[in-house]
């Protein structure tokens, strides 16, 4: 498996270990950056098929950590593409999660970059920046925290409470 910060943690693992001092995030998402494997400090966006936010947040220093949009589930437009996740890599995120839908596929797998998202369309989304940034999101019964740590690998998410 590859992985982006130190040693891989495998969440079935961390989970035997920890229990419920984690949630487990029940949605199925696909993995679609060359990194499977990646873990960071949770940072958050909420938008609707809008991803002037995520532009902007994942074209400034990522330090390790995981973005996690909560798009309601829109899989209408795509929250991002190559060069946003591009750009996430050279700025030094470990992953994006994203409760929507992403395009460019071919390209995100070969980037070394931990992406779930629930599917891809080709369609651009707005470019207007609604939304709100490192605000509690919520969805799939989850609570995502800016600063909570997060795991993720092939058997999916975990989130500190």
């Amino acid at each position: 498996m590859t992985e982006t910060t130190g040693t891989a943690v495998q969440t079935a693992d961390l989970y035997d270990e920890r229990g419920e001092e984690l949630q487990s995030v029940p949605l199925q998402f696909l993995d679609l950056g060359a990194n499977t494997t990646f873990s960071g400090p949770v940072r958050t966006i909420r938008c609707h098929e809008d991803n002037g936010l995520v532009k902007s947040v994942l074209n400034s220093p990522g330090d390790g950590c995981v973005l996690v949009v909560d798009g309601d589930g829109s899989l209408n437009t795509a929250l991002m593409g190559d060069l946003i996740a591009a750009a996430a890599v050279e700025n030094g995120w470990a992953g994006v999660v994203i409760n929507g839908a992403v395009r460019d596929r071919a390209v995100l797998a070969g980037l070394p970059l931990g992406i779930k998202a629930l599917g891809s369309n080709p369609r651009k989304s707005a470019k207007e920046s609604a939304g709100e940034v490192d605000a509690p999101v919520e969805f799939s019964g989850v609570q995502f925290r800016p600063g909570a740590m997060l795991y993720a690998d092939l058997d999916g998410i975990l989130v500190e409470r």
